[in-house]
């Protein structure tokens, strides 16, 4: 099992291929956004996600399935000036 495969509770239901900033990578079939994302250490707060070209509100994170072939973008917010 990979890495990645290993961190979500899902990784016994049948693996499905997306890619996450254009890296292939395996994730358990039911895995959701919110929970690749946490996976990944990653704080929501900092974190803009587009998901197949399409940014989302993070309020739909957590019910958004991943589907073979996704293409996950993790893109984090930098205040400045």
């Amino acid at each position: 099992m990979t890495p990645l495969l290993e961190r979500f509770p899902h990784s016994m239901i049948q693996a499905v291929s997306i890619f996450v900033n254009g890296r292939a990578r395996q994730v358990g079939g039911m895995t959701t956004l919110g929970e690749l994302a946490a996976g990944f250490g990653l704080d929501p707060r900092l974190l803009l996600v587009e998901l197949n070209n399409e940014t989302l509100p993070r309020d739909e994170w957590p019910g958004r399935t991943l589907q073979h072939g996704d293409r996950v973008e993790f893109i984090r917010v930098v205040a400045g000036g």
